[in-house]
């Protein structure tokens, strides 16, 4: 796969993002209330520290990458 290649299906997996987001938000609402993702709300401040949720995008983006530059 060359430069092009890659850089064009980029752009058409960041449209479907777009598209999905747009029309069909309610499908990825469950990013970051996994079980494992530490959400800490005080009075002035909060933190978001979602572990869980960034373990399964590596997964997923390691899974990606394999399937699609394996020789």
């Amino acid at each position: 796969m060359n430069i092009s290649q890659l850089l064009i299906t980029l752009g058409l997996a960041v449209v479907l993002l777009g598209i999905v987001l747009r029309y069909a938000p309610w499908l990825v609402t469950w990013f970051g209330h996994l079980p494992g993702d530490i959400n800490v709300r005080q009075a002035h401040s909060q933190i978001f520290i979602p572990i869980t949720s960034m373990v399964l995008v590596s997964l997923l983006g390691s899974l990606l990458a394999n399937l699609f530059f394996r020789k």
